[in-house]
């Protein structure tokens, strides 16, 4: 080749590579926070937050859908910025650059997000709802996407997620395990309002209202300073906040319903009288053949002891025991060294320093299991005291055992996962920063059966804690408990009805908040009710009310205004009524009762319809001003005062109107000029 030919084949060869893009760098880490990932759905018509992580003081630009925006990274490496809004429709990339990274998400569809939370009946997957097979197989959905938040608990706020995240496309294998409450709420939405929908899920089984909520919201309610200040105490000193709950767990027992003074079964050296050898075995206490613990729920003691050399007892060591079913508070030689929640998950608990002796130490377990099979897992080679050099030392001395009967509780540590104090919120609700939402779906409340009263107050507070977070006038979609356990034969007290009213007050008082009811599709004899499908049109329905305006469309059947009495007649008035009221199976609605003011004497009432309203009767509801209880002689007046319908956990209902959609529990107070 001449040297003229050279040259021009090495400059048409520099012009060349001049012309050819750039190979993208794709960053070790992700520029972008794990939310946004390919097949993510943002939410349309509103300014769109993006946010990641990159090289302290690094600019960084991000293009969307023919935007470009830049920021720049802070000192910790966080950069965020906001896209201007953008109309429902896709599928668009978004390209991260950062200095020689870029990041580039593709198939990012604008559409509405929902974060669906709650505990086990938001959680439960398509697999265990009716008719599932079926439903698998026909859930192609492209336009649908799914989310599920990795379980996770901490005890402070996190950034991030603990474990790889991504967003699908509704799939027969994605749909499988994902929320069935959530999945049908979003097909059926999907009938109405045409656009992309994103689905977060972020759900615990068995998981109380206060582990949801943030600290700082969870102290505007009072009551909760200490077991919060344990909490904080616990991030940077796990022994210290351990200890101080023990005390806390020791003064609740001693000041038990039927303590006895003196009684203190995590001391060594206690009274042995009262205890029973375990079997060898272990295992759940309701197979061991004892007729008392059969079906027994509540709290059973263990207590084993293991021997140990200087040499032993002077290195640092952990208490490694199996399973628990379902939450332990545990002693080591009389010092609290754990407590942990979680059904049929081990622990390990690092034992202080000094704690052990050269010789004989005492290990005292407290089981509280509050559903189906509880105790403390076999055999014995499952619970061991582990040492710095390695030995693992078996706790295979008998095991001893005492039941601790009664109704009462015991407190809960703060930092348990799914029953502590803001626990949830820092582990999978804080990394969702403030990715832009449509609307939320809360599904809880079963954990809360025990303290009903309160429920109230703390939905308020998670309600306006998250609105915080994702949006001042963020729409919250609540569902109504559904019925749960055996109708009653007379009327009773329920906390189950309590939480059922909490949730109709707390949407009744604001207007984005609605209120899904579903106490006609429970299952007395499942906790989790397997017609989600209804359940999710039911959302759906409550969502173009409230979300979507669409006013003339009742939100969730018929909705009680007022209770009054006139001329000896009470008589209840509906809104939100489709025609007129109806019933089912009977001549006239059942479940109503009619109680004195602080509810403490209550009799089913006789009821008719009357168009959109309710008249009661009842011949066993005497009118009496100052009436004495015989075994008690306490005073009383048994006029009634107030209406119930469907108080019980598990009730009968039969009111609806002629759309069938049905009337939810309520529980109010009667007004008017003539009442007794």
């Amino acid at each position: 080749m001449s040297r003229t030919r050279v040259i021009v084949w090495m400059l048409a060869t520099a012009v060349a590579c001049a012309a050819m893009p750039a190979v993208a760098q794709e960053p070790a880490t992700p520029l972008l926070h794990p939310l946004f990932q390919d097949h993510a759905v943002l939410q349309r018509d509103q300014p769109i937050p993006v946010w990641g992580h990159a090289a302290t003081g690094t600019p960084v630009s991000v293009a969307f859908a023919r935007q470009t925006v830049t920021t720049r990274a802070d000192a910790g490496g966080q950069w965020h910025a906001t896209l201007k809004p953008i109309p429902a429709g896709g599928p668009h990339d978004m390209t991260v650059r950062a200095g020689q990274a870029t990041q580039i998400v593709h198939d990012v569809q604008m559409g509405d997000v929902w974060l669906c939370s709650g505990q086990s009946n938001m959680e439960l997957p398509v697999w265990r709802a009716l008719d599932a097979d079926s439903e698998i197989a026909s859930a192609t959905h492209p336009t649908i996407r799914l989310f599920t938040v990795p379980k996770a608990a901490a005890v402070t706020p996190q950034s991030t997620f603990p474990a790889p995240t991504a967003w699908k496309p509704a799939s027969p294998a994605a749909v499988r395990d994902f929320s069935a409450a959530c999945f049908y709420f979003a097909r059926e939405l999907q009938k109405t309002v045409n656009v992309p929908m994103g689905l977060i899920q972020a759900a615990w089984g068995g998981s109380r209202i206060e582990a949801w909520t943030s600290a700082d919201a969870l102290r505007t309610q009072g009551g909760m300073d200490p077991a919060l200040d344990l909490l904080a105490l616990y991030a940077s000193n796990p022994a210290a906040a351990t200890a101080g709950w023990g005390e806390v767990w020791q003064q609740w027992w001693s000041k038990r319903d039927g303590a006895r003074q003196g009684d203190t079964p995590w001391q060594p050296g206690t009274d042995n009288t009262a205890w029973h050898t375990a079997p060898a075995a272990l295992g759940a206490w309701e197979r061991w053949g004892e007729p008392a613990l059969a079906a027994y729920n509540g709290m059973v003691w263990y207590r084993t002891q293991v021997t140990l050399t200087a040499a032993q007892a002077a290195q640092g060591a952990r208490l490694a025991l199996g399973a628990i079913d379902e939450t332990d508070m545990t002693w080591v030689n009389g010092v609290a060294v754990g407590s942990q929640y979680g059904a049929g998950e081990a622990r390990r608990y690092t034992l202080p320093a000094g704690l052990l002796n050269a010789g004989e130490n005492t290990v005292v377990i407290n089981v509280l299991d509050t559903y189906g099979e509880g105790g403390l897992s076999g055999p014995a080679a499952a619970h061991a005291v582990e040492l710095d050099d390695g030995t693992r030392i078996v706790l295979d001395a008998p095991w001893h055992y005492r039941v601790a009967p009664g109704a009462q509780a015991p407190p809960l540590a703060p930092w348990h996962a799914a029953t502590g104090l803001s626990t949830l919120y820092n582990g999978m609700i804080a990394p969702l920063g403030g990715y832009g939402l449509r609307g939320m779906l809360w599904y809880q409340g079963e954990s809360n059966t025990a303290d009903g009263a309160a429920y109230a107050n703390r939905l308020r507070s998670l309600r306006d804690d998250w609105r915080s977070r994702f949006g001042a006038r963020m729409p919250l979609l609540v569902v109504q408990l559904a019925g749960y356990g055996q109708p009653p034969q007379a009327p009773v007290e329920s906390g189950w009805a309590q939480v059922r009213e909490a949730q109709r007050r707390v949407a009744a008082e604001d207007a984005h908040t609605g209120l899904a009811v579903a106490i006609d599709i429970g299952d007395a004899y499942d906790i989790h009710p397997p017609n989600k499908q209804e359940l999710g049109r039911r959302l759906a329905r409550v969502a173009r009310h409230v979300v979507y305006g669409e006013r003339a469309l009742a939100p969730s059947g018929p909705t009680v205004r007022t209770a009054s009495r006139a001329q000896g007649e009470t008589r209840i008035a509906f809104d939100n009524v489709t025609g007129t009221l109806a019933t089912t199976g009977a001549n006239g609605p059942i479940g109503f009762e009619l109680c004195d003011a602080d509810a403490r004497h209550c009799r089913y009432a006789e009821a008719v319809l009357e168009g959109r309203d309710v008249v009661l009767s009842c011949r066993d509801c005497l009118d009496c001003v100052d009436c004495v209880e015989p075994a008690s002689g306490r005073h009383y007046s048994s006029g009634a005062l107030r209406v119930r319908y469907c108080w019980a956990d598990g009730p009968v209902c039969t009111l609806r109107d002629s759309s069938g959609a049905p009337a939810g529990p309520f529980d109010i107070p009667l007004t008017a000029a003539e009442v007794p």
